[in-house]
């Protein structure tokens, strides 16, 4: 880094300061500091900037305290500050942050009785309950399990089974199952 001084001469940061004098690691950090922050608030908030400058003069100051020279400081720093803004988005986007929709936008439920609704459901209920009785044992006892909220390695000690890949064949076996009958009306398909 070069910097001209008032009478015009050029004066190299590194190695000597901006008056002839010596430039310590501390001063290094700090003019790197602001550059990374200046780096980062043109992609995050001011405050977010500062989170990544900090955490990434942690960074140099754990893993590259060997490290001197500005020339060798500057480029690394900022791929460090680059990663972290990135490891923040993929956060941020895992999260949905980004897909979030305001609570005004979001529409109530209609909290009144309905009586159409209301036959629809036990209409449902009806034919999911003949459905299930005519599935078999295993399916009935796995379906069982399932709502009881076991996860599949759960369902696959109590069962017995020696492969998981089994008990995943079943439950897509007898979901299948389940939605023909359901289909049918809850009665055998002919």
């Amino acid at each position: 880094m070069e910097r001209r001084e008032q009478d015009g001469r050029r004066v190299r940061l590194q190695g000597r300061g901006w008056r002839g004098g010596p430039v310590s690691r501390e001063e290094i950090l700090e003019k790197l500091r602001e550059r990374m922050v200046r780096f980062a608030a043109s992609y995050v908030s001011r405050d977010a900037a500062e989170d990544l400058a900090q955490e990434a003069l942690m960074l140099l100051h754990e893993k590259y305290a060997h490290l001197e020279r500005l020339e060798d400081l500057l480029p690394l720093s900022l791929r460090i500050v680059r990663f972290k803004m990135l490891a923040v988005r993929r956060k941020a986007a895992r999260r949905g942050e980004y897909t979030q929709v305001s609570i005004d936008d979001i529409p109530l439920p209609d909290t009144e009785w309905n009586p159409a609704e209301s036959f629809e459901r036990k209409e449902l209920v009806e034919r999911l309950a003949g459905a299930m009785g005519q599935l078999g044992e295993r399916c009935r006892r796995l379906m069982r399990l399932k709502l009881e909220g076991k996860t599949f390695p759960e369902i696959q000690k109590i069962m017995g089974v020696g492969a998981i890949n089994t008990i995943y064949t079943w439950d897509y076996r007898c979901r299948q199952r389940l939605m023909e009958l359901m289909g049918a009306g809850g009665r055998q398909p002919q």
